[in-house]
């Protein structure tokens, strides 16, 4: 029996499309993608969603309170009975209510090598612009699962990635999710469901 995933989204969904197509391919054999929640509308990865035969919502975050947007949030993901939540460029940050209610049933991925450029204050471009500061020669990019602590859920994978001389941060974000996010997100997926234990 398949494990039902539901994708929460922010944007234009490139890492949905990995995990879309790494379903189509087979790579993703433990599990289905059942719902894809976007968190604001007219995004991108609702069309994606919508191409692959996908149910897909938006709820407007800034519309309502993060109570009330986790409150439908939920109504979806048992209406769709729903296994696993991957959290797939998704810019809220949940509350820890929400996390307890879904216990290891939550991945992340994080653009760097957890525990280095994490926390609140690392996401997007951000990330790859503290890695060029700090001057280090290896980053990468972790999928963890999500609990209480931002970015510090137990380790699923992680991938490293070069940097290169002359990276801005834009190169350096696109060479990340390139050689390590939409590698190690399907695979994360695929032990995630099929019950694999983690590595480490």
């Amino acid at each position: 029996m398949k494990k039902r995933v539901a994708v929460f989204v922010s944007g234009g969904g490139t890492n949905l499309q990995v995990l879309l197509d790494a379903q189509q391919n087979g790579q993703l054999q433990s599990g289905e993608i059942a719902l894809v929640i976007a968190s604001k509308p007219g995004v991108f990865a609702l069309e994606r969603a919508e191409r692959a035969g996908v149910p897909n919502f938006a709820i407007s975050r800034k519309d309502m309170s993060l109570a009330e947007f986790e409150m439908r949030c939920i109504e979806l993901l048992e209406a769709h009975k729903i296994d696993f939540i991957v959290l797939a460029g998704f810019l809220t940050i949940l509350s820890e209510d929400f996390i307890a209610k879904f216990p290891n049933k939550i991945i992340n991925v994080h653009p760097a090598l957890i525990p280095a450029f994490c926390g609140h204050t690392f996401y997007g471009l951000r990330v790859h612009e503290a890695a060029l500061e700090r001057g280090v020669k290896l980053t990468g990019a972790t999928v963890h699962f999500v609990n209480e602590e931002c970015d510090g859920g137990p380790i699923i994978a992680q991938k490293a990635v070069e940097v290169l001389p002359g990276d801005t941060a834009e190169v350096l974000q696109r060479r990340v999710m390139e050689q390590a996010e939409w590698v190690l997100l399907p695979q994360a997926l695929e032990m995630v469901c099929a019950n694999v234990k983690m590595q480490g």
